[in-house]
């Protein structure tokens, strides 16, 4: 089952998508909700993210949903659009309202709830976190997340949220411009620093130890095949199958199981620029 929730200006409105009220009261009691959040550029006024990424042929179909996959899983859209300074403002009072959405969800439904998101959407998640109880949300998975470290170890401190934390040298670029034009000589650096620990896995998607710790636990995945890109973390062949286990069936993948698969720490930033490349590696778009 497939909704979409808009936050405009502080207040939720459900779109022509299905009643949240109606899809809650048909919800079995185990099942899980999945939310999905986009990051900077997509709004519902203007780059819907509903008419894509966040659409039936997108996250939610590589999910499962609407191919067998049980649960409820909503779109959340928000005003991601503007300059980036605009935006990161607008993704931590969208947070706020993400705050507001769950604790409607939780007050009915007490089975797993996981948030799956990327880039700034990572920043309205974790800003969502210090609103809620410790158990609100379950699990989520941070792709390429455009949110400081000390602000997601803050946001996560006092919470039992487990994290899948997703990162990639591809995305170093991506990383840095976001620390100079939102924090310029500040020292502070994004969540692709945020180390593992006992509820946190950080996963280099383009580390081929990484890569081979996934492919024992059954997710294997294509390996990398360009210099940048801030896109790969949901684009790359293989990772939907993780984050489908790891959201929708947490007790079928333990945190304590996946942390003990991965190697320690993430290789340092430029590596790859520095490194030797296959032929055919290229830029990315979108």
């Amino acid at each position: 089952m497939l909704i979409a929730v808009n936050a405009a200006e502080g207040s939720l409105v459900e779109r022509r998508t299905g009643s949240l009220d109606e899809a809650l009261s048909h919800l079995p009691a185990t099942a899980p909700v999945t939310l999905l959040i986009h990051g900077y550029r997509y709004a519902p006024q203007a780059d819907d993210p509903f008419a894509g990424l966040l659409g039936p042929a997108g996250w939610p179909r590589r999910l499962g949903f609407g191919r067998g996959q049980t649960g409820l899983c909503i779109a959340f859209c928000w005003n991601g659009s503007g300059t980036l300074w605009q935006a990161n403002r607008r993704a931590a009072e969208a947070g706020h309202s993400l705050a507001r959405l769950i604790r409607t969800l939780r007050a009915r439904h007490d089975g797993p709830l996981g948030l799956l998101t990327h880039s700034l959407g990572a920043r309205v998640g974790l800003s969502a976190l210090p609103h809620l109880g410790a158990h609100d949300v379950t699990r989520m998975v941070l792709l390429a997340g455009a949110e400081f470290r000390d602000t997601a170890e803050a946001a996560l401190a006092g919470t039992a949220t487990e994290v899948l934390n997703i990162t990639s040298r591809e995305n170093d670029g991506y990383d840095v411009l976001y620390e100079n034009l939102i924090a310029p000589f500040s020292g502070r650096r994004t969540i692709s620093t945020l180390p593992s620990g006992p509820r946190v896995a950080t996963l280099q998607i383009d580390h081929r130890g990484h890569r081979h710790a996934l492919a024992s636990l059954g997710f294997p995945t294509r390996p990398p095949d360009r210099r940048i890109c801030h896109w790969s973390s949901y684009q790359r062949a293989g990772l939907f199958r993780l984050y489908r286990r790891f959201l929708l069936a947490p007790q079928t993948l333990p945190m304590a199981t996946l942390r003990a698969a991965l190697p320690e720490g993430v290789t340092p930033r430029w590596s790859r620029l520095r490194g030797t490349f296959p032929e055919g590696q290229r830029f990315s778009t979108p």
